[in-house]
């Protein structure tokens, strides 16, 4: 074991991180696993499920309405699944995995169905939205502005497919005798 003299030398060796840094990153993934932890949690042992409004909301802001027709483009953070026709937010930093897919198959649970759900740009119909300021209304409006003025009609009209919830089944005890 040497003295640590050539450290600078040897690339072996890592550069010392900025304090500063290190507790951005550090900050960063905290918030990302509280983030999680609070999305499991409403999920519940039943399955709970965010109502079919919030939804399509939500699918309105990841996904945008071009494909129905409309001028909202998807958002920037959505990226396309190694797995054909899934996709996944590449904005919160939680990547490519079945259980990180915003729509799920049929009756399976994707992320968008969790009743609290964090979006990187807290647009409408997560559980950390934050209202458009005035100047989000200037040209070119935002997608957070565009999607609050939507008509309701219009968003109702976005197809989305909500999960069954699985009930539990309560435990009976036996008849007493």
């Amino acid at each position: 074991m040497g003295c640590g003299c050539n450290k600078n030398k040897n690339p072996e060796f890592r550069k010392e991180e900025n304090p500063e840094d290190l507790k951005t990153v550090l900050s960063k993934k905290l918030g990302m696993v509280q983030s999680f932890a609070s999305a499991l949690a409403s999920r519940g042992l039943s399955n709970n499920k965010v109502n079919k409004a919030t939804k399509q909301l939500r699918v309105l802001s990841c996904f945008g309405n071009q494909h129905l027709g409309g001028e909202l483009p998807p958002c920037e953070y959505l990226k396309n699944s190694t797995t054909e026709g899934k996709h996944f937010c590449g904005g919160c930093g939680c990547g490519d995995k079945p259980h990180t897919w915003l729509m799920a198959e049929n009756d399976s649970y994707g992320k968008l169905d969790y009743p609290k759900l964090n979006c990187p740009l807290q647009m409408p119909g997560f559980t950390n939205y934050e209202q458009s300021k005035p100047d989000e209304a200037n040209d070119p409006v935002t997608r957070r502005y565009y999607i609050e003025n939507i008509d309701y009609n219009k968003v109702m009209e976005i197809p989305v497919s909500l999960p069954e919830k699985q009930e539990t089944t309560p435990q009976t005890q036996p008849p007493q005798s």
